[in-house]
């Protein structure tokens, strides 16, 4: 109970203080190309229920919607706008709506596909047993340099492990990585062996 009030609280705020940059980010999509500028995408939540998850458009409105991540921000799908938006984080914005509906939190692992999820198995299946979320244990010890499986891993740690003093953490962490790691590090390089993040390894 006292998440869902943190949660309404500051999707609250957060969506009154945005709402004149996304008016403009908006403004600056439907400008840049065809299309709308909110992007609506199939996801699993809570207990495998599935839910459209927001976002503001970043690529080209022909693009697959369920296709790769971009690996680069050289990627021909992205838009100049989605680009920026993608590596300040600001496509994600949209989402404070899903967890003001419930459907999110605003820590906990990140949504994922249906198709995603129906290949998982019974220990990966327990990432579905809390809210997905806006960040998360895997996007701050990872994200991109992650691979798929071991997003999962961390998800599920993270499941186990929940609390207080680690959602402390994570938003300490995802607001220092806003400013401070490199606009790269938001692709997805599954090609990279994934290395197991320091503070998984001391928790």
């Amino acid at each position: 109970m006292t998440r869902r009030i943190v949660d309404i609280l500051i999707s609250l705020a957060a969506l009154a203080a945005g709402a004149l940059p996304g008016l403009l980010i908006a403004i600056a999509i439907r400008r840049e190309s065809p299309g709308g500028a909110i992007f609506r995408q199939r996801r699993v939540g809570l207990n495998g229920k599935c839910f459209d998850m927001l976002k503001f458009r970043t690529m080209r409105s022909d693009a697959d919607p369920y296709g790769d991540s971009p690996n680069s921000g050289q990627d021909s799908r992205l838009t100049r706008v989605g680009r920026f938006l993608r590596e300040t984080s600001l496509d994600e914005l949209p989402q404070l709506v899903n967890v003001l509906a419930g459907q999110m939190t605003l820590i906990g692992p990140r949504p994922l596909y249906e198709r995603q999820a129906a290949l998982w198995t019974a220990r990966q299946r327990r990432r579905l047993e809390v809210k997905p979320g806006l960040t998360g244990f895997a996007q701050v010890y990872g994200r991109g340099s992650l691979t798929h499986e071991r997003k999962i891993d961390l998800d599920v740690y993270y499941v186990d492990n929940q609390g207080f003093g680690m959602d402390l953490r994570i938003i300490f962490r995802t607001i220092a990585d806003l400013f401070l790691t490199g606009r790269s590090e938001i692709y997805e390089r599954q090609c990279r062996r994934a290395q197991e993040p320091q503070a998984h390894r001391k928790a």
